[in-house]
């Protein structure tokens, strides 16, 4: 039960931002977007470091291999992994008006979706890593620390939420809708932690690896999109602000129940 309240609750943060359409009646204010996107960037910054290179690296110690090996492959195959999904799936990315990936006819909402919906998948996959590791009793991971890395994404998610739904709202989908989607799009992470959990089960000694791969495919969201959304145009000095904040935060979680 424990379990299943830890990986569900970085999608009640998506789901709870999603809701804010209900009641904000106009879109974000800019000066808010930067923050929270900052915000959401020092989160995964700070997750990547504290709850999965470090445990990578002293497991790595532990099982007498070459302690950076594990924590250098999982975190290069993370980014290649995401760069090659950011290439293949049809997506476009709020505020831009030309989509990525392969081309398709699929609506402008729904690739509006799949953008963020894409970006969840290393989220999903850190959580189940981090519970899967506290489960096979490793010391470098507690249920505690797993559980206070779901606690940091839960937070960041719920920016995220809102920063999908409103948009949505704008284009002239009703509010029930847009909370939908945005919803929708944070239903991956339960998903990819479930997924994650059992081939970690089935290959213990890979648990580095998974720590790492999730790392990097944590970074290359913050570097490809977020931090770019967040210096873009005015007032890009608050992105570095809730930068700032973000990662102190999920430090301190990380210290705090670690």
């Amino acid at each position: 039960m424990k379990l299943f309240v830890g990986i569900m609750i970085p999608f009640i943060g998506t789901m709870l931002g999603s809701a804010m359409v209900f009641l904000m009646k106009n879109k974000i204010n800019e000066k808010l977007d930067k923050i929270l996107l900052g915000f959401a960037s020092g989160v995964m910054i700070a997750a990547s470091v504290w709850s999965l290179l470090i445990p990578s690296i002293e497991m790595a110690k532990e099982s007498n291999t070459i302690s950076w090996l594990p924590a250098s492959v999982g975190f290069l195959l993370g980014i290649i992994f995401l760069l090659i999904l950011d290439n293949v799936i049809p997506h476009l990315h709020v505020k831009e008006k030309e989509p990525e990936g392969m081309k398709s006819k699929l609506a402008k909402t729904t690739m509006m979706v799949l953008a963020v919906t894409l970006h969840n998948i290393p989220e999903g996959m850190a959580v189940g890593v981090t519970f899967a590791g506290a489960m096979v009793s490793t010391k470098n991971i507690t249920f505690s620390s797993a559980l206070a890395l779901a606690i940091g994404i839960a937070i960041q998610n719920f920016p995220e939420g809102a920063i999908i739904s409103m948009p949505l709202k704008e284009e002239g989908i009703s509010k029930s809708k847009s909370f939908l989607y945005g919803t929708l799009s944070g239903i991956v992470e339960p998903i990819g932690a479930i997924i994650t959990i059992l081939l970690t089960n089935l290959a213990v000694p890979i648990l580095p690896y998974l720590l790492s791969f999730a790392a990097g495919a944590m970074i290359y969201v913050v570097a490809e999109e977020l931090i770019p959304s967040s210096q873009n145009g005015k007032h890009s000095n608050l992105g570095i602000i809730g930068l700032s904040l973000g990662f102190v935060i999920m430090m301190i979680l990380d210290v705090a129940l670690g």
